[in-house]
């Protein structure tokens, strides 16, 4: 048993490093203020979602969830060309989640969620990203919304791995 909890929190681990080192490769080749917008969908892939902003800047949402524990905003200008690329899966976004707000404005802010689940009874909808992996645990980060889509509050929790 206790082989198969240890190749199974070993295979999570090494998914994870795989996945951050292939972004980390991708990120290396993107050079704000030098990379086209169709240099970035080669290095990227088309982005899950896309915000177009009154100045023509577009941001693009490129999700690691449920798997992994980042999600990258995108930041291209009106001029077409790569202006920053934001990992918001932070504490500091985080703790700018604020009751009322809806649910545009947290995806908006944190991008895709891993989960999203509703409770019927409750007439509550909870999103939830995960933040971190270890010993065997994964934590999460949730934003419980109301039946109008608005924030009613956070919390966090952890789900034992194996």
């Amino acid at each position: 048993m206790f082989r198969i909890a240890s190749a199974a929190i070993f295979g999570g681990t090494l998914l994870l490093a795989t996945l951050a080192a292939c972004d980390a490769d991708r990120l290396s080749r993107l050079r704000p203020g030098a990379t086209t917008a169709s240099e970035v969908k080669d290095v990227m892939g088309q982005p899950t979602l896309e915000w177009r902003e009154a100045d023509g800047s577009r941001v693009w949402e490129y999700p690691r969830t449920p798997q992994g524990i980042v999600n990258y905003l995108v930041l291209i200008g009106p001029d077409g060309v790569l202006r920053e690329v934001q990992q918001v899966l932070t504490e500091e976004n985080f703790a700018r989640v604020a009751a009322g707000m809806t649910q545009d404005q947290v995806r908006r802010l944190l991008g895709r969620p891993a989960h999203e689940t509703y409770f019927p009874l409750k007439r509550e909808t909870i999103w939830d990203w995960k933040t971190k992996v270890d010993a065997g645990m994964e934590w999460y980060f949730n934003v419980h919304f109301d039946s109008d889509g608005r924030v009613t509050g956070t919390s966090s929790n952890y789900v034992p791995k194996g």
